[in-house]
């Protein structure tokens, strides 16, 4: 066995992993990154970015599709996913090229291989063991199944579904949260009959409402079939296809299922619990801070409970990484990270539904104003419908923002700001917006709950 020594080892080189290690780096710390698979974890290879590739594709496909409505001669023959492969693992192997040559730069060490966590802290990887005064874990997640759905054959995870060397004919989707919304948009954009089946009463269920019956109606009016409130009950395939049973006893029949019901943390067998970590089903128990149980060990990302989003991760191992380094900084609430399906369309959020800030403040210190993007002329341009929906709280400060629409992630940025500088209404609507852009939608919010709507009544 060989040791070395460091001043931090970071377990996991994902989001919140090379995030941490960069930061780190910057600030004068001898870094070394585990990592069994490529940098960039998840996100990169099997996530945000390829995903996002297939939804470009699927955009692509819809302008082409509709060209001859704004007098483009143009017209859809086809989808070629070979081509469509191409051009999504080009993007991935630039941005992973280029990661690679950003943590080199930084003068980090890479471990290659499967580490686990020991006391110490130290990590051990193979016979090696690597301590460090500090130790992060971000060893991400994984996507769960249900019970009594074995992964295989024609039933798909998200990673599986990126894969797919063919367009299928019918697809159902098992989960109408973020993964599920995006892979239905992008399918039923390639020609694909859609049918997406969610337990809980609404699309994107964890959204405002507004939002989840926007996107609802915009799905109708696509052709994407969906059925709330309903739950999955068994599966049989053969080399034909798949019937999926649910509780009501329906049967619904398929190339493909997608399995979308979420991720769980990836913390199995890695030693955490025996290090003193301490485990809440799967998921490892922080302080405020992001402190565990074990002295000098740290997690950030999706094994931390809370929203499992590439840009929380980044965001946390910045933090962990500035708290290591004395330098005492602020954690952003996961209230206050923004929050996007890439559907088409878009929803985005940021801050308090109006339901939550209902229960947090009362219903009678709380407004909230929807501004329909029909009277949004870039809105009209590109062909979009949707709302923009601001909820503050009465003579105070705007507490959420939930736009529904193409590209209204673009715009979550300046309601990020709205929110985590508590501003007030009365202070934003002086402020102009570049006209024509998406962006006088939550200008039209602002005016309208500072008492002056300008084109609404």
């Amino acid at each position: 066995m060989t040791e070395y020594s460091a001043d931090v080892v970071v377990l996991g080189g994902g989001s919140g992993g090379y995030a941490a290690a960069l930061r780190l780096a910057e600030l004068g710390k001898d870094v070394v990154l585990v990592e069994k698979d490529k940098l960039g974890g998840t996100c990169l290879h099997r996530g945000c970015i390829p995903t996002k590739a297939l939804l470009h594709a699927a955009e692509v496909a819809d302008a082409a599709r509709d060209a001859a409505n704004i007098g483009v001669n143009a017209s859809l023959t086809g989808i070629d996913p070979a081509g469509v492969r191409a051009y999504r693992e080009g993007i991935v192997a630039k941005k992973f090229k280029g990661l690679e040559g950003l943590i080199s730069a930084r003068g980090i060490r890479v471990v290659r291989g499967e580490g686990s966590l020991e006391t110490g802290p130290a990590v051990r990887v193979g016979a090696d063991l690597y301590r460090g005064a500090d130790v992060i874990l971000a060893t991400g997640s994984y996507s769960r199944s249900l019970p009594g759905l074995e992964i295989g054959g024609r039933v798909l995870t998200s990673e599986q579904a990126l894969d797919l060397d063919v367009v299928p004919q019918r697809v159902v989707v098992l989960g109408g949260g973020v993964i599920g919304v995006e892979f239905a948009s992008v399918w039923r954009s390639f020609g694909v009959d859609v049918t997406i089946v969610e337990a809980l009463p609404h699309l994107l269920p964890a959204e405002d409402v507004a939002s989840s019956k926007a996107l609802e109606r915009a799905f109708r009016k696509r052709g994407i079939e969906f059925r709330l409130g309903r739950r999955f009950d068994s599966a049989r395939q053969d080399e034909h296809g798949i019937t999926v049973v649910l509780d009501d006893g329906a049967e619904l029949s398929a190339d493909y299922v997608l399995v979308a019901v979420g991720r769980g943390p990836a913390t199995a067998g890695l030693g955490y619990e025996e290090a003193g970590v301490v485990l809440d089903r799967g998921f490892v128990q922080t302080d405020e801070r992001l402190r565990t149980a074990a002295a000098h060990v740290w997690a950030v990302g999706d094994i931390v409970p809370g929203l499992q989003l590439a840009h929380r991760g980044f965001q946390q191992g910045i933090f962990v990484a500035e708290e290591i380094a004395g330098l005492s900084p602020v954690l952003v609430s996961d209230s206050d990270v923004p929050r996007v399906a890439y559907s088409h369309p878009e929803v985005a959020s940021v801050g308090l539904t109006e339901a939550q800030a209902q229960d947090r403040y009362g219903s009678e210190a709380v407004r909230a104003y929807d501004y329909n993007l029909a009277g949004n002329g870039r809105s009209e341009i590109i062909g979009t419908s949707g709302i923009v929906k601001i909820v503050r709280r009465v003579d105070g400060p705007v507490v959420g923002a939930h736009l529904v629409g193409d590209r209204v992630g673009e715009l979550i940025t300046e309601a990020q700001l709205a929110v985590g500088w508590e501003a007030h209404p009365e202070d934003i609507a002086p402020f102009v917006h570049a006209h024509p852009t998406q962006s006088e939608a939550l200008g039209e919010a602002f005016l309208a709950l500072a008492g002056k709507p300008l084109h609404a009544l």
